[in-house]
């Protein structure tokens, strides 16, 4: 038997095809998002209503989850679907839902951080709006709320392309011609979840009407049924009347007379909405199967004796080619300033002052990268260089402690790009072994405050006498018990600390 590439998972089903990506998928989440507890919200694009089920099924067996973690988001749901995209939207679960096309243009769905498409796309400006589901910023505030194990605010998405869609031949169109390519069950599902578009009544309209002319008598009576009492000759008429002119005028006309003292254009828009909703309204999930049904006759074939393999799991050339590109403009950047910010200048000409720097030092930095280059955010950058080479650490706490870390990395302090809170920690170590090495023991006491300055030198870089004063310090006694517990060497071991530790 020959199987050309389309049938697959329309009149083909590879079950092995789906848990291979959807594994390999599971398996590179950790280097995709870094330091990350829980699946980012995931939104995997299907070729099919049931090769969406087939999905989430195996979905769920591969990240051992429930039914809450995986859903699918079609007009076919038992659910309601606008329920479960606000679910999908404002929701710690579902972490990853399923959709042949219904998100795909028009829904704001902000935490998003990843796409996986499962099915190929020939429309350019089709595959750009399913694109478009990733773009939406979120704060790291929001996000935190639904993904609690974020690191920062969402900046960027990531593309998991499992067929190739990224690199297919994609045409631009005309709006019409647009529609004449679009999959008849993608204009079902549009009309259905309230999309208004002429060129999209039209032409569901032109394949209704196609369609009446192939139907029996009695496939148009169940059309009938489906359609609760609409013929299908009824229906593609009302659809031609939504945007029909004189429809629009003589429903205006009707309006003002019952209601005289709304205006006629307050009339018309009254107009055109009622014969969009009268148009819409006749469609459902049970009479859009009916009508796919009917077009055609959907035979599935079981493979389960050509078992596939995983090939490859890597980031696309193009990726790679970019990464590097993002790494080169950064260190291009802190060259061209290095001899105007005082932070720059320490870490490329005066390392030995690196126990000067501070908190705010390292924020002018930041503020000007993102005024000038906001491109080259610094967690951007950190992931440009987790594609280019072994980075040591996980991903950052934040932009700043990113920030040090690439500052680091450039300069050539670090040969290894390493999380700025992983050196201060094995300074940490080596300092305090050298420290007790001779008759000097930190008890229990003292050694949870020398951590608590090293936990703030690690996100501050520097740490002062007043800083004793503020949190977490003040908790315990502030200055006051520090010095209870070092006596006159307290400011010696600040001072120690501060140059120990960043180096």
């Amino acid at each position: 038997m020959h199987i050309q590439k389309k049938d697959l998972d329309r009149d083909v089903v590879n079950p092995s095809q789906i848990r291979n990506i959807i594994r390999t998928f599971k398996n590179k989440l950790p280097e995709l998002f870094p330091g990350r507890s829980e699946v980012p919200k995931t939104l995997i694009f299907a070729k099919s209503d049931s090769h969406a089920d087939d999905i989430i099924h195996i979905v769920r067996e591969e990240f051992d989850e429930g039914n809450y973690f995986c859903k699918k988001v079609t007009y076919k749901t038992e659910e309601d679907p606008k329920s479960l995209l606000a679910q999908f939207r404002n929701a710690y679960n579902p972490r990853i839902a399923v959709t042949v096309d219904m998100i795909s243009t028009g829904t704001d769905v902000k935490p998003l951080e990843c796409l996986l498409f499962m099915r190929d796309v020939k429309s350019k400006n089709y595959f750009e709006q399913m694109k478009g589901r990733g773009t939406r910023t979120f704060g790291f505030d929001d996000l935190r709320k639904v993904t609690p194990s974020t690191v920062s605010a969402k900046t960027h998405f990531v593309i998991v392309d499992a067929v190739g869609v990224t690199k297919s031949v994609k045409t631009d169109s005309r709006p019409l011609e647009r529609k004449r390519a679009t999959p008849f069950s993608d204009l079902l599902n549009a009309v259905t979840m309230g999309a208004q578009d002429e060129d999209l009544f039209m032409s569901l309209a032109n394949r209704l009407a196609r369609l009446a002319n192939q139907l029996t008598a009695k496939e148009k009576g169940i059309f009938e049924e489906k359609a609760k009492g609409k013929t299908i000759n009824q229906t593609v008429k009302d659809l031609l009347n939504a945007y029909n002119p004189d429809s629009i005028e003589e429903k205006a006309d009707e309006i003002k007379r019952d209601n005289p003292e709304i205006t006629e254009t307050e009339a018309r828009e009254q107009a055109k909405e009622h014969l969009n909703k009268t148009a819409s309204s006749t469609f459902n999930g049970e009479l859009n199967d009916y009508i796919e049904n009917v077009r055609r006759v959907h035979e599935q074939i079981i493979d389960t004796v050509n078992i596939d393999n995983v090939t490859a799991a890597e980031w696309g050339k193009d990726a790679i080619y970019k990464a590097g590109e993002m790494v080169k403009d950064f260190s291009e950047y802190l060259k061209e300033h290095k001899d105007e910010i005082t932070a720059l200048r320490i870490f490329y000409d005066q390392p030995y002052k690196l126990r000067e720097l501070t908190f705010s030092m390292i924020k002018e930095v930041l503020d000007k990268l993102k005024a000038d280059k906001p491109v080259l955010a610094p967690l951007h950058v950190w992931q440009a260089y987790e594609q280019l080479e072994t980075v040591n650490g996980k991903s950052p706490k934040n932009e700043l402690v990113a920030l040090v870390s690439l500052i680091r990395r450039v300069t050539g302090i670090d040969a290894q790009l390493t999380a700025y809170d992983k050196t201060v920690d094995i300074n940490f170590r080596n300092w305090v072994f050298e420290k007790q090495a001779g008759a000097l023991k930190f008890n229990e006491e003292q050694m949870n405050w020398l951590r608590m300055i090293k936990e703030h030198i690690a996100t501050s870089f520097h740490i002062e006498l007043d800083d004793l004063d503020y949190t977490p310090f003040d908790a315990y006694g502030g200055r006051g018990k520090m010095w209870q517990l070092f006596g006159d060497g307290m400011d010696t071991v600040i001072s120690e600390m501060n140059a120990a530790l960043v180096v």
